[in-house]
């Protein structure tokens, strides 16, 4: 069974999706890390809900994005995780994390790469007008959102409503993602 790490920011929907494709045995994977840099995140509460151990730190409380990430890769390593799915953590990825997992750090973008990088791509892309929106897996390197694209889906859609696109989004997201991390570790 490999083993894996699931860092976000927010929410943790796709943290979630995750987490019940691990428990229902659809992923030969167990999520043994959840990494967030928000104390107060819905995500933590998540994270306790399925019993998966929980780094939540303040990057502040460091005083260098080195030092808090030295701290992560000392938790992975103990951990002993494999592979490293980011699933909405919005902070870019520096050397320390790359430079001892580089190649096995990954993450889900809501847009078709290379187009819309960054936090706003859904607004951006409304903004522009796109009429097929979709989804991003890539590899995470030192560009933001430029790592080599794993997997993409797309939908169209000609509105304008991001209330009603972001669920259209996760629609797309959640199975992606699963499917991706299954060929990932060969299963």
């Amino acid at each position: 069974m490999r083993r894996l790490a699931v860092f976000a920011s927010g929410s943790g929907t796709n943290f979630e999706a995750i987490v019940r494709a691990c428990e229902q045995d659809e992923l030969a994977a167990e999520v043994v890390l959840m990494v967030c840099d928000k104390p107060g995140a819905k995500v933590v509460e998540r994270a306790a809900q399925h019993g998966v151990e929980a780094f939540v730190f303040a990057p502040k409380q460091y005083a260098s994005k080195a030092d808090y990430e030295r701290e992560i890769v000392r938790r992975l390593d103990a951990a002993g995780v494999e592979l490293v799915c980011l699933a909405g953590y919005m902070r870019i990825i520096g050397d320390e994390l790359l430079g001892a997992y580089g190649g096995r750090i990954i993450n889900i973008h809501p847009s078709l790469l290379p187009a819309f990088r960054g936090a706003h791509a859904i607004e951006q892309a409304l903004e522009y007008g796109v009429k097929v929106f979709g989804v991003t897996i890539h590899y995470v390197d030192s560009e933001l959102d430029g790592g080599r694209i794993i997997a993409q889906r797309a939908f169209p859609y000609e509105g304008n409503d991001i209330e009603e696109l972001e669920p259209m989004i996760h629609a797309v997201e959640y199975p992606l993602y699963v499917e991706t991390i299954k060929k990932l570790i060969g299963q």
